[in-house]
């Protein structure tokens, strides 16, 4: 891990959780494409107020990157790259994008936690990381719905 702050969050977090001494060093995430709404969520996170986000599966496929899968473990820093909190992913679900319901957009945790905020917020989300591959959001698109559980913060 290159983020010092992210390692010490880890190393204190593994002093307290020895049973997951053996873990791998976990992927270093920070929510959102922005400062203001990174660190909202991290705060939101931290707060669990959010317990959950969705990816766009044909984003992960086109940039090479592995699916989330449960047991996973994320230290999530805000903005500027300070750890804030450690989770775990303890949910995964593979989704057309329309079959999103209001118990998903709850989980999220953003906004008014209502589904039409959420399929706002997403869709544009969608549009503008598919657009750097010249694709675009669909209703029927794929969607990675990821639970995880705030196991450990400052």
């Amino acid at each position: 891990m290159e983020n010092a702050s992210a390692r010490n969050l880890w190393g204190d977090f593994l002093d307290a959780h020895l049973e997951f001494a053996s873990e791998d060093a976990p992927k270093v995430v920070h929510f959102c494409d922005n400062e203001k709404d990174a660190d909202l969520c991290a705060e939101m996170v931290c707060k669990e107020t959010k317990r959950a986000t969705t990816h766009a599966l044909k984003g992960i496929q086109l940039r090479n990157e592995n699916l989330p899968k449960i047991g996973d473990f994320y230290v999530v820093t805000d903005w500027a790259g300070n750890a804030k909190c450690i989770i775990r992913t303890i949910g995964v679900k593979l989704l057309p994008y329309f079959s999103i319901r209001e118990e998903h957009a709850r989980l999220e945790g953003e906004g008014d936690r209502s589904l039409a905020h959420w399929k706002k917020v997403y869709w544009d989300r969608f549009t503008g990381e598919l657009a750097k591959f010249g694709a675009n959001p669909t209703e029927s698109m794929i969607v990675v719905f990821e639970e995880f559980e705030m196991l450990y913060k400052k």
